[in-house]
C-alpha cells in the first residue's frame, strides 16, 4: 500500500503543505511517468524525488555527478531516520559488496552513484537483483553539450534504462533553456513525458554588469563596504589565490577553492566558509553544487560566464534565506577575446557551441532592457512586471 505523500512530508520534514509545483511534481512520479522538473536552486528539488520514493516499495537510485551532493544528502537522509546511502570511488571491494547486499536485502531506500558506475559489470549485476521503484537524474544539465557542464557519462545512462524499462525517471535541473529540455528527454529516451517549470524569477536578487578597467579595486572596495558572506568566481586556479590573498590584506575574510586543492583542503574550506567563519571564498566553478548555505549576499562574477546557464545556476546561490542577493557581473572585451583564444583551441562542434552560448553572455552584458527579463526570457519564461524590477 503507497503511504499518503502528505504524511511524508509532515513525519520526515516537518511541513505542513508543500511548495507550487512539487505536489504535481510527486503525483506524475507515482503516475509512473518520466518527469523533468526544472526549478531555481533553493526551490526544493529534493523533496519532488525523495518524497514519492518513500512512497513507493523498493529502492531509489539517484545518479548524481560529484561526491560532495552524494554525501550532502546521503548525511541530510540519514538525520531524519531515513536510510540512504552513497556508492563512490575509494571504497574497498568489501565495503562496496557490504553497501550493494544491503540495498537488495537490507532497508536502504537511497542509493546515490555517479553515472560513471553505472557501466560498471558488478553494479550492473546487483543492480539487477535489486527492487528499484526509481531512477533520479540530478542534475540533467549535465546531460547536453548544449548545457554548461556537460558529462559524456550521462549520454550513457539510456543504456541502464534499458535494464530496468518499467521503472520511472525524473529528471531535475536549475536551469535549462529549451535546447537543453529537449535534449534531455531525448537522452534519456523518456516516454510519456511530464514537464513541469517553476518560474525562473528569483524578486529577491538583482543582477548587474559592470564594465570595469580594475575590477581588483572595485571588488575590494564593494567588499568593504557591503558586509556579509559572499562567492567570487574566476575562471583559473592560480586566479583563485591571487584575489583572495589580495582581498585578505584589504582586511576582507576571504579562502580559495578548486577542484586542484586536496579533498580534505576543499573540505574545510568549504565548511569554514558555510558556518561564517569565512566571509568570502574564491573559487572556480569546481565550488557550489549542492551548497546549501542561506544567506550567501554577494554572487560576484570575476571574470564573464561561459554560458548563461552556468551564471544563472551560479548566482541562484544568493539569497536563499530570501534576503537580499547581489548579483554581480565584471564584463570587459578582453574577456570575452580570451574566451574566444580558448575555444578556438577546440573541435570543431564544441567551437560551435561555444561560441554560440558566449553570444547570448555578450548579449545579456550589452543589453539595455532588464537583465531580469533578458534572463528569464533566455528560460522560455516571459516577465511582466514593467518596472523591470530587480535590473541593474
Amino acid at each position: 500500500m503507497m503511504a499518503d505523500i502528505q504524511d511524508i512530508l509532515q513525519k520526515y520534514w516537518g511541513h505542513s503543505a508543500f511548495r507550487p509545483v512539487q505536489e504535481e511534481i510527486i503525483h506524475s512520479v507515482l503516475d509512473g511517468k518520466d518527469t523533468l522538473a526544472l526549478l531555481p536552486t533553493g526551490g526544493g528539488k529534493s523533496i519532488c524525488f525523495q518524497v514519492p520514493a518513500l512512497a513507493l516499495p523498493g529502492i531509489c537510485i539517484v545518479i548524481t555527478p560529484l561526491i560532495a551532493l552524494m554525501q550532502d544528502q546521503v548525511a541530510q537522509l540519514n538525520r531524519r531516520g531515513i536510510p540512504a546511502t552513497a556508492l563512490f570511488s575509494g571504497l574497498r571491494k568489501r565495503q562496496i559488496d557490504i553497501l550493494l547486499d544491503n540495498c537488495i536485502y537490507g532497508n536502504t531506500k537511497f542509493l546515490y552513484v555517479s553515472p560513471e558506475r553505472l557501466k560498471t559489470d558488478l553494479f550492473i549485476e546487483r543492480a539487477k537483483q535489486m527492487n528499484i521503484s526509481l531512477l533520479v537524474i540530478d542534475e540533467a544539465h549535465c546531460i547536453s553539450q548544449w548545457g554548461h557542464d556537460f558529462r559524456p557519462p550521462y549520454l550513457e545512462i539510456a543504456e541502464f534504462r534499458a535494464l530496468i524499462p518499467s521503472v520511472p525517471c525524473i529528471a531535475l535541473t536549475a536551469s535549462a533553456n529549451e535546447e537543453v529540455k529537449q535534449e534531455i528527454q531525448e537522452k534519456l529516451q523518456f516516454k510519456n513525458a511530464a514537464v513541469f517549470q517553476k518560474s525562473f524569477s528569483r524578486a529577491n536578487l538583482s543582477y548587474s554588469v559592470l564594465y570595469e578597467s580594475d575590477k581588483d579595486k572595485k571588488l575590494c572596495s564593494m567588499l568593504q563596504r557591503v558586509p556579509g558572506s559572499s562567492i567570487v568566481y574566476v575562471r583559473n586556479r592560480r586566479r583563485t589565490q591571487e584575489i583572495s590573498d589580495m582581498l585578505s590584506k584589504a582586511g576582507i575574510s576571504s579562502t580559495f577553492y578548486h577542484a586542484g586543492l586536496p579533498g580534505e583542503v576543499r573540505s574545510a574550506r568549504q565548511k569554514d566558509w558555510i558556518e561564517g567563519k569565512i566571509d568570502c571564498i574564491v573559487a572556480t566553478n569546481a565550488f557550489g553544487m549542492g551548497i546549501d548555505k542561506p544567506d550567501v549576499r554577494f554572487v560576484i562574477h570575476h571574470d564573464i560566464p561561459k554560458s548563461l546557464e552556468s551564471y544563472y545556476q551560479e548566482t541562484g546561490r544568493a539569497g536563499r534565506d530570501g534576503g537580499e542577493g547581489h548579483c554581480l557581473a565584471y564584463y570587459s572585451y578582453k574577456d570575452v577575446e580570451k574566451l574566444e583564444k580558448f575555444m578556438s583551441g577546440k573541435p570543431v562542434a564544441e567551437q560551435e557551441i561555444g561560441f554560440a552560448l558566449l553570444q547570448e553572455v555578450v548579449a545579456y552584458a550589452e543589453t539595455s532592457m532588464s537583465r531580469r527579463r533578458f534572463l528569464l526570457h533566455y528560460f522560455g519564461e516571459e516577465f511582466d512586471d514593467v518596472s523591470g524590477e530587480g535590473a541593474d
